[in-house]
């Protein structure tokens, strides 16, 4: 591995695997991308079931838990972050929205309107090609039919809908940024795998390489980049000295430009879910579907086809929580497989899940490092529902699903709903049930918004207070869209491979 490169990529996620391909597509000099965990050589990886067994692997998981929720009864979430080539998008349901339009439009920065940024999600899907899904359950077919008046295209934020998702995933794998932009690596582009990035190495106010957690030292000729998520880039912000400066000083790391904001503005989507169990529902674990499940493997080595191909979230809708004439501002995550409630990761029976996520939370957390050590995770505060209207607009959400999944035409395949069951109606019992299970979508944004002024990152991805820096991840999301946030993060990662080039040219 070379010790001197023009540019280095911290984190191969769904970002950066982007933005050093593009880097190196456009010239911009030669490319070191630095990743913390392994390859995404594995059959797990590809097959989109495998998603239920890499989630929470130590090898491919960061496993991070979230500090003890105030409005969850003192709660810890699971922070669930790949750690691979393909970063989250090789453990994530390859669900693929783009956001609102107002989304982008909303952050009010120039260049990020959606005029500025639609043809990085057309460059993106020219490669990746996401598509509907074929061979769904027949359960997550009929979901259409909550608002059939949309059709049975995929759903979409922009007005109310449901149906099947749309995925990045190409005749039954997985297609990550990864795939879509490392193979083949351009000229001029290195990756390298398990190697952890300790902190950046600036030259008085411009940085200049990287220390690594074993104590190599790689330099960068023309900067470097983070693409290490809204989670790993931050915490090396700070152990390289930008970020609040009483905190650094306090861990005894040598303050390179004090920035109150590093750290803060970070958010999650917010959901709470509804099971539904019955005989001849969904896919589960009865007698009857054994030989469904034993005959799967073989099925999907063969055809690509079967449970196992199925990323398990297949379908979904986008509904306003309040059934008034306004945008969306809930998001369903429809998954035809009986899910355990009472805390069993395998549970008998068969049965199906629909959630209600916020589009737009309003609540917000903060991430601060405990330690100058790397291997020391990080305090994760999500800040679930420390803004009231977040848990109201849940509530008004369930008690809505409710009633549209009454109205989906699901046939002899309906089931009852088992928990919390229908029992629990009035708001208050609905909100104690949200303190109780309610979880995150597993998308963190925010840690290091773009904006003018204060905000730790320019609308050029740019590093405020010193030079050759540069941030490109999902951190950057001033607010969170309205969707999944996979897709959006690969168009960062594109713009700032374009940005970063022509700034640096």
């Amino acid at each position: 591995m070379s010790k001197t490169v023009d540019f280095i990529v911290v984190g191969a996620g769904s970002a950066g695997c982007i933005v050093a391909a593009e880097l190196a597509r456009r010239e911009a000099g030669s490319v070191l991308l630095i990743e913390a965990g392994p390859t995404d050589r594995s059959p797990l990886v590809k097959m989109p079931f495998g998603l239920i067994w890499l989630m929470g692997s130590t090898r491919r998981d960061w496993c991070y838990q979230s500090t003890p929720q105030k409005h969850l009864g003192g709660r810890q979430l699971a922070v669930t972050r790949g750690r691979m080539v393909g970063g989250s998008g090789s453990i994530n349901s390859m669900v693929w929205f783009r956001g609102r339009r107002d989304d982008f439009d909303n952050w009010e920065l120039p260049g990020w309107s959606w005029t500025d940024i639609a043809h990085a999600f057309e460059a993106i899907e020219a490669r990746l090609t996401p598509s509907q899904m074929k061979g769904a359950h027949p359960l997550s077919e009929a979901l259409y039919s909550m608002f059939p008046e949309h059709g049975t295209e995929p759903p979409t934020p922009e007005h109310e809908s449901a149906g099947v998702f749309a995925f990045n995933m190409v005749g039954g794998r997985r297609r990550s940024a990864a795939d879509g932009f490392l193979k083949p690596a351009p000229k001029g582009l290195t990756i390298t795998t398990e190697r952890e990035v300790d902190r950046i190495l600036f030259e008085g106010d411009r940085a200049k390489g990287v220390a690594l957690a074993d104590g190599t030292v790689i330099r960068a000729g023309k900067g470097v980049v983070l693409s290490a998520g809204s989670i790993g880039s931050p915490s090396i912000l700070m152990r390289s000295g930008i970020g609040p400066k009483d905190l650094l000083t306090g861990l005894g790391i040598d303050v390179v430009h004090d920035s109150l904001e590093v750290g803060e503005n970070l958010h999650d989507h917010p959901a709470a879910g509804l099971h539904f169990a019955g005989p001849g529902s969904g896919y589960g674990l009865t007698p009857a579907q054994m030989p469904a499940w034993a005959l799967a493997p073989f099925q999907y080595a063969a055809l690509r086809r079967g449970r196992f191909a199925s990323p398990t979230v297949e379908a979904g809708a986008f509904f306003n929580a309040r059934g008034l004439d306004a945008a969306p501002d809930v998001q369903t995550h429809f998954i035809p497989y009986m899910l355990g409630w009472q805390g069993k990761r395998y549970v008998y029976g068969s049965g199906y899940f629909a959630d209600v996520g916020i589009c737009r939370p309003k609540s917000r957390g903060a991430l601060r490092i405990r330690s100058r050590d790397p291997r020391a995770a990080p305090e994760i505060d999500l800040g679930l529902f420390n803004h009231a209207s977040d848990i109201d607009t849940l509530v008004a959400g369930l008690k809505r699903l409710r009633n549209l999944m009454d109205e989906v035409d699901f046939g002899n395949r309906r089931a009852p709903e088992a928990f919390p069951g229908p029992s629990l109606y009035t708001d208050d019992a609905l909100r104690a049930h949200v303190r109780d299970h309610a979880a995150t979508a597993y998308h963190p944004v925010g840690t290091l918004r773009m904006g003018e002024n204060h905000a730790p990152v320019s609308p050029r991805l740019s590093v405020r207070g010193v030079g050759g820096l540069w941030v490109a991840d999902a951190s950057v999301m001033p607010a969170v869209t309205s969707a999944n946030t996979n897709a959006p993060s690969m168009m960062i990662g594109y713009r700032a491979g374009a940005m970063i080039a022509q700034d640096t040219k």
